[in-house]
């Protein structure tokens, strides 16, 4: 019986790391920052223009992720860039992207040819 305990004690402390790490990502903004760095290193700047996401949310957005491990950040000159820095973070965008973008296109191609 102790065993059970045991496994869900285990478990339940996982699920907890789990919900914190996905409620991390429940946000478009930092999902959106995440999907532009998991292509490589970025500055400010670049985040800002690529995402159109504006000061000071880029700023807030991107302070959580630093906080929280999922970026790590890298200083030249007056310049701060910012990559990925967490493993997991490939690994959901990957999952995610399968199921939300590339789920997309081809539905947008099915009703296309649908319509067609």
């Amino acid at each position: 019986m102790s065993e059970i305990a045991l496994d869900i004690s285990a478990l339940r402390a996982s699920a907890g790391r789990a919900a914190g790490f996905m409620r991390l990502l429940a946000n478009e903004d930092r999902l959106l920052l995440l999907c532009q760095l998991i292509e490589g290193e970025r500055c400010v700047s670049e985040l800002e223009s690529l995402t159109g996401i504006e000061q000071p949310t880029l700023s807030q957005q991107l302070g959580i992720l630093r906080v929280d491990g999922l970026v790590k950040t890298r200083r030249e000159g007056k310049y701060v860039y910012y990559a990925i820095g967490d493993p997991r973070v490939g690994a959901m965008l990957s999952a995610l992207h399968g199921m939300f973008c590339c789920h997309q296109k081809n539905r947008k191609g099915r009703s296309h040819a649908a319509s067609a």
